[in-house]
């Protein structure tokens, strides 16, 4: 089976082996919410807020980014790591 990138564990690996740090947030959403998970990276940086996100009208996860320095909230539709990577 493929890795997703929706998957909390391959999720973090792949920022981890990218040099970033990576802290668990929450994961426990309950079924009738659209997030699945949220971590903070870089937490003595740039504290970015990544949440993954569901949606029924959309192939791929959805990455909500919060900045704590500016709170612009800006999302992502992918299937791929390196979007992420790269958003950094």
């Amino acid at each position: 089976m493929k890795n997703k990138i929706s998957t909390l564990g391959y999720f973090k690996k792949r920022l981890k082996d990218n040099g970033f740090i990576v802290l668990d947030l929450f994961k426990n959403y309950s079924e009738q919410d659209q997030r699945r998970w949220t971590v903070m990276v870089n937490p003595n940086q740039e504290s970015l807020i990544i949440t993954c996100k569901r949606e029924p009208d959309f192939d791929s996860p959805i990455f909500e980014f919060n900045d704590i320095n500016h709170k612009i909230p800006v999302e992502i539709a992918t299937s791929s790591m390196e979007v992420i990577i790269d958003k950094f």
